[in-house]
């Protein structure tokens, strides 16, 4: 059984990232988006596919192309994540602080 692919994994990627950036802006299919990058059309459907897995993109058919557009609710995972290590981190950064003002020498 395959495991299915999480935001993370998606973002970890700058190809990805300017994806999403892009697809932000408004939906594109996807020859607009390959005309972007320097690399084979496989290859950005191999990075849009991925995308679709984690749930940042949804493909929608219209006639014959086919519409990538953001949904950027999964971001949300990503936010809480960061939020959680800027919540430790400023606790240890105030603790360092406090044990150097403490044991600073005294003039």
């Amino acid at each position: 059984m395959a495991t299915r692919r999480d935001v993370f994994q998606a973002i970890a990627d700058p190809t990805r990232r300017e994806i999403i950036l892009m697809l932000a802006q408004k939906p594109l299919n996807l020859n607009e988006i390959a005309d972007n990058f320097d690399v084979t059309r496989q290859a950005v459907s191999l990075h849009v596919k991925i995308l679709e897995e984690c749930g940042l993109i949804m493909i929608r058919q219209q006639g014959r192309e086919r519409y990538c557009e953001a949904q950027l609710q999964q971001l949300q995972e990503v936010t809480d994540w960061i939020g959680h290590c800027r919540q430790f981190w400023t606790t240890q950064f105030q603790a360092l602080d406090q044990y150097l003002q403490q044991t600073k020498p005294k003039k």
